[in-house]
């Protein structure tokens, strides 16, 4: 599509043109593994990088594309690629840019699977992480090294919903010389661009709000083509001959586009997370209502708020909406539409009363798919964030208290009931300070994701 079109229209219209043979209106699902070529010429030229077009729907698929092409235009990035997952789309963003001995300086305070890939699984193959709470920017600075290739983190942190100023911690990664690539799926395009805010590199669990029915997974890394690779020597996979694709340089042959022609030419060719062309039409189903669905998941939020504000069973309740929460000013200058639909909140009463609201709830469901059209509660301490070792659990906000609930059976912790705690705080329903993370974790009985 050409011309300034608006949010709503591309969420309709991006990466799609009705074929001439058919018509369709509706984009068409290409459930094929392979294309026939022209001939010998055109086959060697698509795999030597000299066209364009599909050779094999691992590497690309027409479906797929027009996804990719619909959320690079909502972000306003120079291009996408689609992964079978958004852990997939993470996963293809570091091997494009890391190999062993590079580092990458992360926030602490981020999904679990996040936190367990950087700190086990790439150190394995010698890739090491630096962790720093996200609203410090100076710790980002302090924390960059030499042999740094990325810094990560989410706009939202998920799940103690502590904001990253990304103007700042993008500048501060831009004149160090590295790129700053953020995972947006707490907050979608339409809350929020990171790549016009100061981010080079976006990702997305098009699974949650973006996809937004609970019925297909998918990932994308898009590229903002707003990071120069050949600034310095730190990038080689990028300004390096490509051993993959008859040595061609992708820096010298895509400029600033050479990240995501690495992401596709050896993420997608040697790893294969490929989406699957019938989930990549379910999430653009999906997309063509975002904005109608992220305004009411931001209504129905105020409402929660309201409402659990003034209730007599809640100890405390955290939301980067609320005026107490320490990263209110930046969540309102970044996200003045709203700064997203998880709530987080604690139960007078402890871990039995906890449990007992979470099993006791009939039209919210208990499960770990955030971003869907339908309400849900969950415990991250024994759920989602269970997985992180005690030293993660502090670092991300989460105590020791609770990675010793997460061994229970039980859904939710807690130990004292919050009245000493809510009566200590002056009788405002609001979360505790970094010094009262104990009493903070011990009366919390569930965490509340509403989500419309």
């Amino acid at each position: 599509m050409t011309g300034d079109y608006k949010f709503d229209t591309l969420s309709l219209h991006a990466g799609f043109t009705p074929d001439e043979r058919h018509g369709s209106a509706a984009v068409p699902i290409h459930q094929t593994t392979s294309y026939v070529f022209k001939d010998s010429e055109h086959a060697a030229a698509l795999y030597n990088l000299e066209i364009g077009g599909h050779l094999y729907s691992r590497i690309s698929n027409p479906t797929v594309a027009v996804l990719e092409q619909r959320v690079a235009a909502l972000d306003e990035g120079i291009g996408a690629v689609a992964t079978s997952s958004g852990m997939a789309a993470l996963f293809v963003t570091v091997l494009a840019l890391c190999s062993a001995g590079d580092h990458i300086v992360s926030s602490s305070q981020m999904y679990g699977a996040n936190i367990n890939l950087f700190q086990h699984t790439l150190s394995r193959y010698g890739i090491t992480t630096t962790f720093v709470a996200p609203n410090d920017p100076e710790a980002f600075a302090e924390a960059i090294q030499p042999n740094t290739k990325m810094v990560f983190g989410e706009v939202i942190g998920n799940p103690g919903l502590d904001i990253m100023d990304i103007t700042r911690v993008g500048k501060i990664a831009n004149d160090a010389g590295v790129p700053l690539v953020i995972d947006a799926t707490f907050n979608t395009p339409y809350l929020l661009k990171p790549l016009k805010n100061g981010a080079n590199i976006v990702i997305h669990s098009l699974t949650k709000w973006m996809g937004g029915h609970g019925v297909a997974l998918g990932g994308i890394v898009v590229d903002g083509g707003n990071f120069d690779w050949g600034q310095n020597d730190r990038f080689p996979t990028l300004t390096e001959s490509h051993f993959g694709f008859q040595g061609v340089n992708l820096y010298e042959e895509f400029g600033p586009a050479a990240f995501i022609n690495r992401v596709r030419t050896e993420g997608m060719y040697n790893v294969g997370p490929c989406l699957s062309p019938t989930n990549a039409f379910h999430l653009m189903q999906g997309i063509e209502t975002l904005s109608l669905r992220m305004d009411r998941h931001i209504e129905n939020t105020k409402k929660m708020l309201d409402f659990l504000s003034s209730h007599e069973s809640i100890s405390w309740i955290k939301h980067p909406t609320l005026p107490e929460h320490p990263d209110y000013e930046v969540a309102k200058r970044l996200m003045p539409k709203g700064a997203g639909s998880v709530i987080a909140c604690g139960l007078k009463g402890g871990r039995e009363a906890g449990q007992s609201f979470i099993e006791s709830v009939q039209v919210a469901s208990h499960l770990a798919n955030v971003g869907d059209a339908k309400t849900l509660v969950i415990h991250p301490g024994s759920t989602t964030q269970s997985h992180l070792s005690p030293e993660a659990m502090k670092a991300a906000g989460l105590t020791d208290d609770m990675s010793n609930g997460q061994t229970q059976r039980n859904l939710a912790i807690g130990l004292p009931p919050a009245a000493a705690q809510h009566e200590k705080r002056g009788g405002h329903l609001k979360p505790p300070t970094d010094g009262d993370q104990l009493d903070r974790r011990q009366d919390q009985g569930a965490g509340c994701h509403d989500h419309g």
